[in-house]
């Protein structure tokens, strides 16, 4: 009897969702098949463009906020040679950092593509995840854009042309199309631009350092790099040494001997001189650094780009330089002349928009932005952050009174800070004199070190050095660091960082990173920037009420900035006067525009900081002098027909109680001083004393002009070593109603700078 056939089970219930067997295998097959297919459709329908015709870079064109034009940009520097006129070492670096397997690879590495992108996800950074095939292709073949799309032509275009291609032929193209900054192209043209040899004479390190701008070429480039991309500089050049030696490129002993390598200066491009290279370079940076186009992208050209700088102030801005400074200055006579070289930015404190930018005397001639550079220390502009963190924080002297203008501080000169632990922080003060019993208020005025040196110990390092972060420094500014020198400025933030901070505390408290791009178009489509939101840095009351603070800077006859008065307008601001007056500085605003000029001391020729002592034939100098006439001139042309407005005061009494009619013992030095000490009193100035006779709790004692410091490297002396010529108010003096006269002017100047034992940690 036949078997009955066996009925097969209905799948019931969850059972009926999952597939069968078949029906899996059926489905993989499938898309296999389909994914074979469309495989082989992607590589027959893109084609292999024109090469030369996508490497061909198109000019930028760069207009000022009007739209009218600042410059135009793009001329390629390329010269094509082959492999063997490049040297080994060369070759064996751009592997090394980029592509260490491409002579056994294939066209694409798909594990290497998943490696990178996570790495990118996690914060990490080393080899691309694109072959040196795929390289060239984005080089030669397409843009720069970041698409899906893009980068799946990318891939198909890899494919066929390695197909086509060898491996050496591949390299070859790689190297001569892609592109190092300096407007170079290839590897010939970029061994010129940084070495000044052909690309058949790089040695290891000079080729190690040409892969490591591979990466990141305006950032990396050390001859304008900020210190932190120095320092990622060097690590990248390390790594791809390092590769090299573990492909057995390098010798082990080879590679310990290899030096960092020199690298030229670099020279700016035709069409960019005077202020336009300085304004296009800057520009440049705030896209690539904010990862809005990259250089490579911007190199290819195509772009408007449309500054924030107004084309009248930008003017007005050069021609107060010209007038105040340069106009002054005889190079050929005075050998201090030649090292003068001024950096300035204004900003809308309301927007953040970077209105103007003086970079230098000319970008063909002085490469360096003085306006973006960060290599001269900020003196004592840095204590207008000092007692910004005071105020916000609600800090406390030592005997627990809450700091404000009227808080009485010990002007002694030398005084060592209280309650720190370790040896005590005892700054110089300024020309080495002593002030006596004085308020906050006029401690400001006149710049006085001991008493900031305490101010921030009693307020905390830590959060000293957190507000100037949050007003708008950025957190690896050079030298920024938590120590006891930070109130008088050891720190080198640029000028354009400062006018950042400056207008910070000019919108109450609420921080906008300045910005140099309002536009960005290519091909008819504009780019998307990113906006630009305030955030809370210190609270409205902190801010108003440090700004009614450095108005006494202005205002105070014997202020350090008494100069900018003259604008005949509120005015708020500080000046800054660094050891042995390497860098002096203004930094000011009124309630409509934010200006900081600075002016540095660099020899020419070797680059190295020098004193501006003598500067204009001058004497001494000081923030208080050639910046803070710059300052004033500018902004008489930039706010011309503007109506006068005055700054808003705090919206709450003062934060300070009414100080005793005698300080605290914990506000005193130890041993109370007396006349025989010469501390806190001096004798009648003589006739030939330049000095005013001040109350006996603010005048200065010790001889006028004179010096009796031991070689700290504090500052020398005021605008020219005299004291005021008139008693400066000895009431806290924000506010003034009284402006100088030219007759009577004092001529004092800031104070700052590396001051003793700078790196004293916090107590």
């Amino acid at each position: 009897m036949p078997r009955k056939p066996r009925e097969r089970r209905k799948r019931t219930g969850w059972r009926r969702l999952i597939p069968t067997w078949r029906i899996t295998l059926l489905g993989l097959a499938g898309s296999l098949l389909l994914g074979v297919g469309l495989f082989a459709l992607g590589i027959a329908l893109v084609k292999v463009p024109d090469a030369h015709a996508a490497a061909t870079a198109q000019s930028n064109t760069w207009l000022y906020s009007d739209g009218s034009v600042l410059a135009r940009t793009g001329q390629t520097n390329r010269q094509n040679v082959p492999l063997e006129k490049v040297s080994p070492e060369a070759q064996h670096a751009a592997l090394a950092a980029e592509d260490r397997n491409f002579y056994s690879e294939g066209a694409v590495n798909l594990k290497g593509m998943a490696r990178a992108a996570f790495n990118t996800a996690s914060g990490g950074s080393t080899q691309g995840g694109s072959t040196i095939t795929q390289q060239y292709v984005k080089n030669a073949y397409l843009n720069q854009k970041q698409t899906v799309s893009r980068k799946v032509k990318e891939v198909f275009i890899a494919i066929k042309v390695d197909a086509t291609l060898n491996k050496d032929e591949i390299l070859s193209s790689y190297l001569n199309t892609s592109y190092y900054g300096r407007g170079a192209y290839g590897v010939q043209a970029a061994a010129q631009a940084y070495f000044g040899v052909d690309a058949s004479e790089l040695t290891a390190a000079q080729g190690a350092y040409l892969a490591t701008l591979l990466n990141a070429p305006s950032a990396f480039d050390v001859s304008s790099a900020s210190e932190a991309g120095k320092q990622k500089a060097v690590a990248r050049w390390n790594y791809v040494l390092d590769g090299m030696v573990a492909k057995k490129w390098l010798g082990a002993e080879e590679r310990r001997q290899t030096a960092f390598p020199e690298v030229l200066a670099p020279k700016s491009a035709p069409g960019l001189s005077g202020q336009a290279g300085y304004l296009v370079t800057a520009a440049t940076s705030y896209l690539a650094d904010r990862g809005i186009v990259s250089d490579a992208q911007l190199a290819q050209g195509g772009y408007t780009i449309t500054l924030t700088v107004d084309s009248k102030k930008q003017q007005q801005l050069q021609d107060a330089v010209q007038a105040q400074l340069t106009a002054n200055l005889k190079p050929d006579g005075r050998k201090a002349d030649a090292a003068a070289q001024a950096g300035a930015v204004s900003v809308d404190p309301k927007s953040g928009q970077v209105l103007a930018l003086y970079g230098g005397a000319d970008a063909t001639k002085h490469w360096i932005d003085n306006a973006t550079r960060t290599d001269y220390q900020a003196g004592s502009t840095f204590k207008a952050i000092a007692l910004a963190a005071a105020l916000d924080s609600g800090a406390r002297t030592q005997s627990g009174e809450r700091i404000g203008a009227d808080t009485v501080y010990d002007g002694t000169n030398r005084r060592p800070v209280r309650g720190a632990k370790g040896t005590p922080y005892a700054p110089p003060n300024e020309g080495e004199h002593s002030y006596g019993q004085i308020t906050l208020q006029q401690a400001t005025d006149w710049s006085v070190n001991s008493v900031f040196a305490q101010l921030a110990q009693d307020t905390g390092l830590e959060k000293v050095r957190a507000t100037a972060v949050a007003l708008g420094l950025p957190d690896d500014t050079p030298g920024l660091k938590a120590v006891p020198s930070i109130p008088l400025g050891a720190a080198t933030p640029s000028a354009l960082d400062l006018a950042g901070v400056y207008a910070t505390l000019d919108n109450d408290g609420q921080q906008i990173t300045p910005w140099l791009v309002k536009g960005l178009e290519l091909g008819g489509e504009q780019v998307a920037l990113p906006e630009h939101k305030a955030t809370r840095a210190i609270s409205k009351d902190a801010a108003r009420a440090t700004t009614a603070i450095l108005r006494g800077v202005v205002e105070d006859q014997g202020g350090t900035g008494y100069r900018a008065a003259a604008l005949n307008r509120p005015v708020a601001g500080k000046t800054g006067t660094t050891d042995d007056s390497k860098s002096v500085w203004f930094a000011g605003y009124t309630p409509e525009l934010v200006t900081v000029v600075g002016l540095f001391g660099q020899e020419p020729g070797t680059g190295k900081q020098v004193s501006l002592d003598g500067v204009g034939g001058t004497g001494s100098a000081a923030g208080g002098r050639y910046p803070a006439q710059i300052w004033t001139a500018y902004m008489k042309s930039a706010l011309a027909g503007q109506p006068v407005s005055d700054f808003a005061g705090p919206t709450r009494a003062p934060a300070a109680s009414t100080p005793p009619a005698t300080p605290s013992a914990s506000d005193r030095p130890s041993g109370s001083p007396s006349p025989t000490d010469g501390v806190g009193v001096s004798p009648a100035p003589s006739a030939t004393d330049d000095r005013p006779s001040r109350t006996p709790s603010a005048r200065p004692s010790g001889s006028a002009g004179t010096s009796t410091g031991t070689g700290t490297g504090t500052d020398t002396g005021g605008e020219d070593g005299r004291w005021p010529s008139r008693t400066p108010s000895a009431r806290p003096s924000g506010g003034a109603d009284r402006s100088p006269s030219g007759s009577s002017a004092p001529d004092i100047g800031g104070a700052g700078g590396l001051l003793g034992n700078q790196d004293q940690q916090a107590g």
